[in-house]
């Protein structure tokens, strides 16, 4: 089976990952490692992200797949199909700390997919 996680180098996406390998390593699961990349983040930041990820999952011995979502497109839509084409068991995500009034609405993103997932979602804060 497989887990699906969505990765911003951000201690929310560090959370996310942490959360996913230790999901991962529990349930015997394959990782896929949805990564995004951050408004003005430069690719050559990007690619030094992604082999930091990289290499933790290789020392953690775990089966996974790395894949760059396309700047533009919906995150919460990529993480959807991606679980659904990957017959997923589980998304993780990360979630920012918000404010009183923030608490209220949950993030668009987090939001449609803890609606909309096709599995259970676990949500982590940093």
């Amino acid at each position: 089976m497989t887990i699906v996680v969505g990765y911003l180098a951000t201690a929310e996406g560090e959370a996310a990952l942490t959360a996913a390998m230790t999901e991962a390593t529990r349930r015997s699961s394959r990782l896929l490692v949805l990564v995004s990349q951050r408004r003005g983040e430069d690719t050559a930041v990007l690619e030094a992200n992604l082999d930091s990820v990289r290499t933790r999952l290789d020392d953690a011995g775990l089966g996974y797949e790395v894949r760059q979502v396309e700047r533009g497109r919906d995150v919460a839509d990529d993480l959807i199909d991606a679980a659904e084409a990957s017959d997923a068991e589980l998304i993780v995500i990360g979630l920012r700390r918000r404010s009183p009034v923030g608490k209220l609405i949950l993030g668009s993103n987090a939001q449609r997919i803890l609606l909309d997932a096709p599995t259970p979602v676990l949500a982590v804060k940093s």
